[in-house]
């Protein structure tokens, strides 16, 4: 319509022709004015929601089995396994020297043969002493005194025979094994040193089956419980595990809980630092909104509320309350199911026009 009013004046002087270039751009703006009024805006739905408040809390990831493995006979190191090794369940991960064990093994071997050598000469001694009793060719204390040294040759040959069996085990714990499956971490003695029975030779951890340990406070209790999933973060990525076991004896010093947190698959590491979102308080169903919904400001808190009619923005004061997650209790002039501004509030005002580019979805 501009137009063609307008272009009635084609051929006018110098300034209606100014006029005519000025009221022409005019008219060619106004549409754009008019859209640019309407400011974007993403929204989402105020909604009835289920909200547990939650502390957060250090947790670290660790290996099941861990263990440091020590001498069970004294001697000198021949060799020690490398750290960072891999080594399977019952592989040997250190030597101590056997030489001196070796020689009185032999020499425990001999006692028992002598002594079963004399046991049999007793034996036989006894046969031959009851067979003249019987012909009355014996004296009964010769009998009983035979018998006597053949039970204490017996009591002889069962000794010598536990002494066999406890060098050679000796002999065989000269070799360290590995309990588990695992990685060598750290060696305390290496080859050539002397091992004392009972001194640490090396450490290994099994860095598959992990899992995280953590210490809460007596607050946390009520409710935490063996098998409840509970949400932790690492690495700014957001996990569930279960509890796979709360130990309900506390620190002395520290007045904390032990938890053990399970892992869900992935590549853990251990010593990986996550904070772990442990409930502090009873679920109780509110009116919330997304965080993203608070505007604050010096003195108060505002979520802007759409009129689905006319699509204008009003400004509501609210006063927050449990926090859960991605969202928050709100307590003001908002209903379930009304739209709040999430995304596109901090240039609103109230009262202003606004076109809606996306809903999120209610949870």
């Amino acid at each position: 319509m501009c137009l063609n009013g307008l272009s009635k004046r084609t051929g006018v002087g110098r300034g209606a022709e100014g006029l005519f270039v000025f009221l022409l751009s005019w008219c060619l703006l106004m549409p754009v004015v008019a859209v640019a009024a309407d400011k974007p805006v993403v929204v989402a739905r105020a909604a009835l929601r289920e909200l547990q408040p939650v502390n957060w809390y250090i947790g670290t990831v660790i290996s099941r089995e861990r263990a440091r493995l020590a001498a069970e006979v004294s001697g000198r190191l021949l060799w020690v396994a490398e750290v960072g090794a891999h080594v399977q369940k019952g592989e040997v991960v250190a030597r101590i020297d056997d030489t001196l064990l070796k020689d009185e093994l032999v020499e425990r071997r001999a006692d028992v043969t002598r002594i079963e050598a004399q046991l049999k000469f007793l034996r036989d001694e006894v046969s031959r002493l009851q067979r003249l009793a019987k012909q009355n060719n014996a004296a009964r204390s010769q009998l009983e005194k035979a018998i006597s040294e053949r039970a204490s040759a017996q009591s002889e040959l069962t000794a010598a025979q536990a002494r066999v069996r406890r060098v050679a085990e000796q002999v065989k714990r000269s070799r360290l094994e590995a309990p588990f499956a695992g990685i060598v971490t750290e060696r305390l003695l290496h080859a050539g040193e002397w091992a004392d029975e009972g001194s640490a030779v090396l450490a290994m951890t099994d860095p598959v089956h992990l899992e995280v340990q953590s210490w809460v406070s007596v607050s946390a209790l009520p409710y935490i419980e063996t098998g409840r999933e509970l949400a932790f973060v690492s690495a700014g990525r957001r996990y569930r595990g279960k509890v796979r076991t709360l130990v309900p004896v506390g620190d002395l010093r520290s007045r904390l809980y032990e938890l053990r947190l399970g892992l869900p698959e992935g590549k853990w590491r251990v010593g990986e630092s996550v904070r772990i979102a442990v409930p502090a308080a009873a679920a109780r169903k509110v009116l919330s909104v997304p965080r993203d919904a608070l505007v604050l400001r010096r003195g108060y808190t505002a979520v802007y509320r759409i009129d689905a009619a006319d699509h204008v923005a009003r400004k509501v004061l609210v006063d927050t309350g449990v926090a859960s997650g991605p969202y928050i209790e709100v307590q003001g002039e908002i209903q379930p199911g009304d739209l709040v501004v999430i995304r596109g509030g901090e240039r609103l005002r109230d009262g202003d026009r606004v076109a809606i580019r996306e809903q999120e979805s209610s949870q």
